[in-house]
C-alpha cells in the first residue's frame, strides 16, 4: 500500500517542481496552446453530435420511465466527457511531442546532473519524433481495442460480469496512462513496446497508483489540458526516483 500511494503522489510532487522551476514552462506554454485549439474544435464537433444523439436516444423512452431517462442522460453524458477527454489527450500527447520530450529530458538532466549530448531540435528531427509518436500511438490503440472488446465480454457473466468489466477498463486506462506518461524517459532509451509494458508491470504497485491517478485527472475536461504535461513532469520524477535507468533492458530498436 505504501508504494502504491507513493506512486499516487507524483502528480503532487510534479506540480510542486514546476512551481519551483518557471524554466520548465517554456516546455509547456505551446503546445497548451495548441491542445486548447484541437481541444475547442474537438469538444465542439464531438460534443455537439454526441448530444443530440443522446437526445435521440431518450425521446423515445415512454414519460413513466422519466427518472430512468433522467439518470441514463447523466449517464451517457459523463461517458461523452470522458471520451471526448481520451480523444482530446491523444491528440494532445502527439501534438506536444516534441516539446513534452524536451521538457523530460531537462528535467532529467537537472535532477541527475548528467547532460544529454543531444542535438538541438531541427525541423527533421520533430517530424523524426512526431512520426515515432503516432507509431506509438498506434500501438497503444491497438491495446487498448484488444484489451478493451475482451473487457466488454466480461459483461456476459452474470451479475459480477459488469463489476469484473468496469475493473478491467480501470486497469487498462491506468497501464495507457503509465505508457503515456512514463513514455518520455523510456523512448530516450530506444525501448521497444514490450520492454515498455514490462518496465511498468516490475513497478507495481507503484505503477498502478501512478496511473490510476494520472487517468483520473486527464479524464476531467478542459482540466486536461494542462493534466498532460504536468503528468509528462510526474513520470519523470518517477523514473529518476528510481534509477530504473540502471534496470532498463538493453535497447532493440
Amino acid at each position: 500500500m505504501q508504494m502504491f500511494l507513493t506512486g499516487a503522489a507524483y502528480p503532487l510532487r510534479a506540480l510542486n517542481v514546476l512551481g519551483r522551476y518557471p524554466t520548465f514552462w517554456k516546455y509547456i506554454i505551446i503546445p497548451v496552446f495548441l491542445n486548447m485549439l484541437a481541444g475547442a474544435t474537438l469538444y465542439a464537433g464531438l460534443l455537439l453530435a454526441g448530444f443530440r444523439m443522446i437526445d435521440g436516444l431518450i425521446t423515445g423512452l415512454p414519460e413513466w420511465m422519466a427518472l430512468i431517462a433522467w439518470v441514463l442522460r447523466a449517464l451517457l453524458a459523463v461517458t461523452l466527457l470522458i471520451a471526448t477527454g481520451f480523444i482530446l489527450v491523444r491528440f494532445g500527447i502527439v501534438i506536444g511531442s516534441p516539446f513534452y520530450s524536451r521538457l523530460s529530458e531537462r528535467l532529467e538532466e537537472h535532477l541527475s546532473g548528467v547532460a544529454f549530448d543531444a542535438p538541438p531540435p531541427t525541423g527533421g528531427s520533430v517530424v523524426r519524433d512526431v512520426a515515432r509518436a503516432l507509431l506509438f500511438e498506434i500501438k497503444k490503440s491497438l491495446l487498448a481495442l484488444t484489451i478493451g472488446a475482451s473487457t466488454l465480454l466480461l459483461h456476459l457473466i452474470p451479475v459480477v460480469g459488469s463489476f469484473l468489466a468496469t475493473a478491467g477498463g480501470i486497469a487498462l486506462g491506468a497501464t495507457i496512462s503509465c505508457l503515456d506518461f512514463l513514455d518520455p524517459p523510456l523512448e530516450r532509451r530506444r525501448l521497444r513496446f514490450r520492454d515498455k509494458l514490462g518496465y511498468i508491470w516490475q513497478g507495481l504497485p507503484a505503477t498502478a497508483g501512478f496511473g490510476l491517478v494520472c487517468l483520473g485527472l486527464v479524464s476531467i475536461p478542459l482540466l486536461n489540458l494542462f493534466a498532460i504535461p504536468l503528468c509528462i513532469t510526474a513520470g519523470t520524477l518517477f523514473f529518476c526516483d528510481r534509477s530504473a535507468a540502471r534496470d532498463l533492458p538493453r535497447s532493440q530498436a
